[in-house]
């Protein structure tokens, strides 16, 4: 071998160490980065007219298992999915309140309850007919408050789907962006694995909305479908259609046209879990705005209603005319079946007993059509609503069941309702946000081992040194060929 090509050899040696040493760097500076795939360069023996001539580098490689890639971004679906649900029922459990908590729905019922009784045994005290008003409105005003929380929920989730669709389109169309990125770049024998990092992080985006199945093309390209059959990308990028409410209320549907649905090209899709689009938080962002709060205001207004009908009979008060308004009130109006929808948002308690309305006291002894004052020891009005509201009764709406209950029951029977959905739905978070830590730690574990990223380094040392050598003694070679 003459020294032009030992010469020749070595610098290919020490080129290829140089690079090597740049990977491995690469590797270990970001074992914990999300999307990077270990790097591994490809070398091979180069040779001319038969004859060894060093070393060539064949590119550089990206190495990722797809199959555990693909089950972390179905369970980062999952996690996105429960959490919208679970954060919905934790915020209604909250607002109706724990029974033993002073605040709840339920405490404020059973104070309305005991104000009752104790202004049945002393109806002359105009301070606990007055107890009785503010007990009566404190559970008025805390259905209204859950209406209105039950209302923020449904705006937020027709927001956050908006927020979602235009985050969707715009990711899609990176991925686009980067696939032709990619596609230029090894066209052009450039390194391009730093460009599908990127793509890897990009789509993790979109799995947690929509989840996805990737497919390879030729090129280094990847296709995006959803699981349930979308195609999201596939030469051209798909486009989401949604249009945000801007302002929400309970009578708010898809089927009214105050809400949108989906489109998928220009074509509709059912937004539900079982639709093209379907799976991820997305789908749960649809069922938590047109299913679980449509649900959970269903419910509340069937309790406001229960409460609007227990008392608004002549046997509970004797001045009561069929059409008038009893104690508890549609906004100061009598209760209208068909207009039911949004009704614990309305519920008050009669202005004829609120004298800050311009009601009297005495109408709680008299009944409220009395034209005046009567006995002040007359109670049996203030008795009528107390047995009317522990009366066991079957609730006319909200899907509670056969089942009779007194006032107070039907609301603790709503609270456990709510109480176990968010524990289930708790229980599903959990186990997806686990699943999703097992196979993120998998992954990260077949991914940058920086104890074997060393032992390389140690390699590639080793290899430069002895190219160098090779260089030092062939420069050693050369000078006393000069000197001769």
């Amino acid at each position: 071998m003459s020294i032009s090509a030992a010469f020749s050899n070595a610098l290919s040696g020490l080129g290829a160490s140089s690079r090597l040493a740049q990977i491995v760097s690469a590797n270990v500076a970001n074992a914990m980065t999300d999307g990077y795939g270990r790097k591994t360069l490809g070398l091979s023996s180069a040779s001319v007219g038969g004859v060894g001539a060093g070393v060539r580098i064949d590119g550089v490689s990206r190495e990722v298992n797809q199959g555990l890639l693909a089950d972390r971004r179905l369970s980062n679906a999952a996690v996105g999915a429960a959490g919208v649900k679970s954060g919905f029922f934790k915020s209604v459990e909250r607002t109706l309140g724990a029974p033993t908590e002073a605040d709840s729905l339920s405490s404020k019922i059973a104070a309305f309850e005991s104000a009752l009784i104790e202004a049945s045994a002393g109806p002359e005290s105009p301070i606990r007919l007055s107890n009785v008003v503010r007990t009566a409105q404190g559970v008025t005003q805390h259905l209204n408050k859950t209406s209105d929380v039950i209302g923020d929920a449904r705006l937020k989730a027709d927001q956050d789907i908006d927020r979602q669709v235009t985050l969707l389109n715009k990711t899609i169309k990176q991925v686009d962006k980067l696939n032709d990125q990619i596609l230029r770049s090894t066209a052009n024998g450039r390194d391009a694995s730093g460009l599908m990092d990127q793509r890897q992080v990009v789509v993790d985006q979109i799995a947690q909305i929509v989840p996805l199945k990737i497919m390879m093309r030729d090129n280094s390209q990847i296709a995006l479908f959803t699981t349930n059959g979308a195609t999201l990308l596939d030469g051209q990028p798909s486009e989401i259609g949604f249009e945000a409410a801007g302002r929400m209320a309970p009578h708010f549907s898809i089927d009214t046209g105050f809400l949108s649905g989906l489109t998928l090209n220009g074509e509709m899709v059912r937004p539900d879990e079982t639709g093209l689009l379907g799976g991820g938080s997305l789908s749960a962002s649809f069922e938590l705005r047109d299913e679980l709060t449509v649900e959970a205001q269903s419910q509340v207004d069937a309790i406001a209603r229960d409460l609007i009908e227990r008392l608004a009979d002549a046997s509970v008060d004797p001045t009561y005319t069929a059409g008038s308004a009893g104690f508890f009130t549609d906004a100061g109006q009598p209760l209208d079946a068909a207009d039911e929808i949004g009704l614990s948002g309305r519920i008050s308690v009669n202005a004829l007993v609120d004298p800050v309305e311009g009601g009297e006291l005495w109408r709680l002894r008299d009944g409220l059509a009395a034209s005046a004052p009567g006995d002040v020891g007359n109670n049996s009005f203030l008795s009528n609503i107390s047995d009317a509201l522990a009366d066991a009764r079957t609730p006319a709406s909200g899907g509670f069941g056969p089942a009779t209950r007194s006032a107070s029951g039907l609301i603790d029977n709503l609270l456990s309702q709510y109480s176990t959905e968010r524990q289930n739905a708790e229980l599903s978070q959990t186990f997806a946000t686990a699943q999703q830590e097992t196979l993120r730690e998998e992954e990260l574990r077949r991914g940058v081992d920086t104890d074997q990223e060393l032992q390389t380094l140690l390699q590639v040392e080793q290899a430069y040194a002895a190219n160098a050598r090779v260089m030092q003694t062939l420069d050693g070679l050369l000078r006393d060929l000069l000197e001769i």
